[in-house]
């Protein structure tokens, strides 16, 4: 198949570094903070978690593009990146299923992207400097570009759940089984309530900013607190409800910015990580069965660990074993829990899913 016209783009990173490759998706100029996955599949999974909002991803993978995409492999109405840097990104596809190549799919839902980077080069500066504000452009060089890049807020203190949000409530399953479960939407991934409607939960999802007196009118028998986008220090108005949540001793469970939220709502800090942890093959262990788990995550805020250790209010329950961060948490007298890594698998492997489970059991056990 002859390719077709390469037009050149430009990758800008806020330290000054640049690198040059040309365009894929929409051509234009679009910004954020960089950051990396290292998932060997599940492009499109990536590319439409409202955790990204905000950022730009390098697939560390050397190949994208080349299974295409298809509608059921998204976990929101569209892309939420800013952009996408590739090494080699391929216009045909060969999966049968698909049903558009990702060039018409990024293209489609204007995502703007630079392939033919030596990404491998990037990791490893990101690695070393850490995540950085960025921009890619088809468009514009030299000082029109740096004076773009200048406009872009950085992402620590920055709140963008709100961004990502339902606009208005909405229910999924079946009313006449199972438990009723609210979800405080912070940027919750498709996947996440495809987990809980299988194990027959009627959920309500309200939009993020939803006080608890609101949702509490719904008479839930628990809450789940999402995944989600920027800075968990910012978001007072989630940990403000998460605290209501608590003092009435209904079951609660959290997922990456949920455990974030949690923690923060029992005055347990948290902080902006050097480069984060995404990837779908990260080692977590379980404390309390021993056993270790391969995860998938998306995180560039953390629990502090300290913060955790010298808490009255909870305590570790889940380890990641590359770096000692926290993983999970539960409180002490009260029946909430969370995980910082993402235990629907969409994608990544399904070894943590039996969190949806004990989920379940903790309402049956408070019902």
């Amino acid at each position: 198949m002859k390719y077709p016209t390469r037009i050149k783009a430009t990758l800008l990173l806020q330290d000054g570094t640049t690198f040059t490759g040309y365009s894929i998706g929409k051509q234009g100029t679009s910004g954020g903070e960089i950051c990396f996955n290292t998932g060997m599949t599940g492009y499109q999974e990536i590319y439409t978690d409202p955790s990204y909002y905000g950022q730009i991803i390098v697939n560390t993978t050397s190949h994208i593009g080349n299974y295409g995409a298809i509608d059921t492999e998204v976990e929101s109405d569209h892309p939420t990146i800013k952009g996408l840097v590739v090494n080699d990104f391929s216009n045909i596809y060969s999966r049968t299923s698909a049903t558009e190549s990702l060039q018409e799919f990024l293209e489609r839902n204007n995502t703007v992207g630079i392939g033919g980077l030596d990404t491998r080069k990037l990791v490893r500066h990101i690695r070393t400097k850490g995540a950085m504000n960025a921009i890619i452009s088809s468009e514009l060089t030299g000082d029109s570009l740096q004076a773009e890049l200048d406009k872009i807020p950085s992402m620590e203190a920055l709140e963008l759940s709100t961004k990502v949000t339902t606009s208005k409530p909405y229910e999924l399953g079946n009313e006449n089984t199972g438990f009723k479960v609210a979800i405080l939407d912070l940027g919750v991934k498709k996947s996440i309530l495809k987990n809980l409607v299988n194990r027959n939960c009627h959920c309500k999802i309200f939009p993020a900013e939803t006080s608890f007196e609101e949702m509490q009118k719904w008479n839930p028998d628990g809450y789940f607190v999402s995944n989600g986008p920027g800075d968990p220090a910012v978001m007072d108005y989630a940990s403000n409800t998460v605290k209501d949540v608590l003092d009435k001793n209904i079951p609660l469970f959290g997922i990456c910015m949920g455990s974030q939220i949690l923690a923060k709502a029992v005055g347990i800090s948290t902080y902006k990580m050097h480069h984060g942890h995404r990837g779908l093959n990260h080692p977590v262990k379980n404390l309390n069965t021993g056993l270790s788990e391969v995860t998938s995550q998306n995180h560039g805020f953390a629990v502090d660990m300290d913060a955790l250790k010298n808490s009255k209010e909870a305590e570790l329950t889940h380890l990641d074993l590359n770096h000692d961060t926290v993983e999970g948490l539960r409180l002490i007298g009260k029946p909430a829990f969370a995980v910082q890594y993402h235990p629907e698998s969409s994608p990544g492997p399904n070894d943590s899913t039996y969190l949806f489970d004990d989920f379940i059991q903790l309402i049956k056990d408070n019902k």
